[in-house]
């Protein structure tokens, strides 16, 4: 995947394969510690701990239209590839949380590419799922709610 919008939509996508009413998406720029934070929280049926340490294998996948899942093991390395670190933790019918975390200067960091267009396809797609976007960064934080909008 070329961008971090793509991996969020990736994410999120599998937060809705898992049956998520609500999904938060959160992005924090941190500068002054050359710093960039993506978590993604869900409420779907979360995963089992057998699956969870699984779940970085690009050859492991619960579904069954394809035998590879390769998107949050993308996600991993190009948080590792730039200087930063995957967490992923899930509780078997509480939800799933993936946070992924960059060194914002560092030179293989991906862009985060077009992520108004990602937000728009989810909740234009998924209109009976509460998307909650929210960006931190010096000036503020911004916040998006599905719900509100509609």
């Amino acid at each position: 995947m070329e961008d971090l919008s793509l991996h969020i939509l990736d994410v999120v996508e599998n937060s809705i394969e898992a049956a998520a009413t609500k999904i938060e998406i959160r992005i924090i720029e941190d500068i002054s510690k050359d710093l960039l934070v993506i978590e993604i929280n869900d409420n779907g049926r979360g995963m089992t701990k057998e699956t969870l340490s699984k779940v970085l294998d690009p050859f492991y996948t619960t579904r069954t239209t394809r035998r590879v899942g390769m998107g949050l093991s993308l996600l991993a390395q190009a948080a590792r590839e730039s200087s930063g670190c995957f967490e992923i933790n899930s509780v078997l019918g509480k939800g799933t949380e993936v946070k992924a975390s960059f060194q914002y200067s560092h030179i293989d960091r991906k862009p985060m590419g077009d992520i108004k267009s990602t937000l728009i396809s989810l909740m234009i797609s998924y209109p009976d799922i509460n998307i909650i976007f929210v960006h931190q960064d010096e000036d503020g934080t911004y916040i998006l709610d599905s719900n509100q909008l509609k």
